[in-house]
């Protein structure tokens, strides 16, 4: 039996739990919870080791509105570890991650912020959400950030503005891991060029495989082994297969005519509902297709997996929730990964990159103070989204 242990670097579980209250008495995730993608008894059987619980909140709450609502979500977190003891540990440094990979009963709990707009322009609201934990921050969501291009709104800075770079500089000096999914290639790239330390996609697949911009384009897949970090392979069925994206494609341009933003998940996600046309399947040989082209063209020590789960709605068939990992590694080893292989995608890389960029960040702090900068004073624009 394999002992291999996955730490998966994108769970929605937070927001899925908000449209209930937070409230873990009412979905008890000690127990089996089917609409959920997640739940304990699951994590355990798919092997899961440690998970990155993204404390996400929507580009429709902005400024304070979603420094706010970030909050909750880190609350709910700590509720949720609090609750399940047992079961979940809070794991806020590269040797408690290794830590509770090595301890079979303990599942380690880590946080990522999905959004630059959660910090509301503010390099002292990032520093809060890494002394409350949070460990990486992904620069952008669907939509820009007043210092960042996303790869799903139209371009404005070019890639990243003066604070933006700032704001990857105070990153690398805190320890926070810089997560580049959901930016715009040229937000990628300014990134890569400011960044000291290794970044991650927490939850991106290959652009040569699906065609779809939350996925990561050939040269910067080869940027990215060059920096150290480490692509985590999403599930989700619209990036990873090619027919899916097709469809997509034209369900997009039908909610257009019909005046639905594609940017608003919610709005987009009923639109699909009550498309006439369903959606075709993806499959576990489609995410197989992207892991085998990250390792190809980044090397096996710059592939993960970010699934996404809960954050999605729907799945691949044989991928439908957090106890399928074992299918997708059993995969893979048909298509010839070493065991050595796959420690590496479960877990090996996550945690060198991790301990990486704490070491960076060990040096940074004996060389430069915490940046008192403002979005006014480096881009010349008022302090506001």
């Amino acid at each position: 039996m394999s002992t291999l242990r996955v730490v998966d670097g994108h769970n929605d579980l937070p927001w899925a739990m908000r449209k209930v209250g937070y409230d873990f008495a009412a979905v008890d995730i000690a127990q089996p919870q089917p609409q959920l993608h997640t739940d304990l008894p699951r994590l355990r059987s798919g092997g899961v080791g440690a998970q990155f619980w993204s404390v996400f909140v929507p580009c429709t709450l902005v400024g304070e509105n979603a420094v706010t609502a970030t909050l909750e979500q880190i609350d709910a977190v700590y509720d949720m570890i609090q609750r399940y003891v047992s079961d979940l540990a809070l794991v806020t440094s590269a040797e408690g991650l290794q830590a509770t990979l090595e301890d079979p009963y303990l599942i380690g709990s880590l946080m990522g912020a999905e959004g630059g707009h959660s910090i509301n322009n503010s390099l002292g609201t990032l520093r809060t959400l890494y002394r409350l934990g949070v460990r990486y921050l992904t620069l952008t969501h669907n939509e820009n950030t007043a210092w960042a291009d996303s790869a799903t709104d139209e371009p404005v800075h070019g890639g990243l503005t003066a604070f933006g770079r700032e704001v990857v500089a105070e990153m690398n000096r805190m320890g926070m891991l810089v997560d580049l999914s959901h930016v715009a290639p040229s937000t990628m790239h300014d990134a890569l060029a400011a960044t000291v330390a290794p970044v991650i996609f927490s939850h991106s697949s290959a652009r040569a495989v699906c065609d779809h911009p939350r996925n990561v384009p050939d040269d910067i897949l080869t940027e990215l082994a060059a920096n150290g970090g480490i692509c985590m392979a999403t599930f989700v069925p619209h990036f990873v297969s090619p027919t899916v994206r097709a469809w997509a494609l034209e369900a997009q341009a039908a909610a257009e005519t019909a005046g639905v933003d594609a940017r608003d998940l919610e709005a987009m996600d009923a639109f699909w509902a009550s498309y006439p046309e369903p959606q075709p399947p993806a499959s576990v040989d489609d995410v197989v297709a992207h892991l085998e082209h990250l390792r190809e063209v980044a090397g096996i020590e710059h592939v993960g997996l970010g699934g996404d789960y809960d954050g999605v709605t729907s799945v691949p068939v044989g991928l439908e929730d957090v106890s399928t990992y074992p299918v997708l590694l059993d995969a893979l080893r048909l298509k010839g990964w070493s065991e050595p292989d796959l420690a590496a995608l479960t877990s090996g890389n996550i945690v060198r990159v991790f301990h990486d960029a704490e070491q960076v960040s060990f040096r940074l702090r004996d060389e430069r103070p915490p940046s008192i900068a403002t979005i006014d004073q480096l881009d010349g624009r008022p302090d506001a989204t």
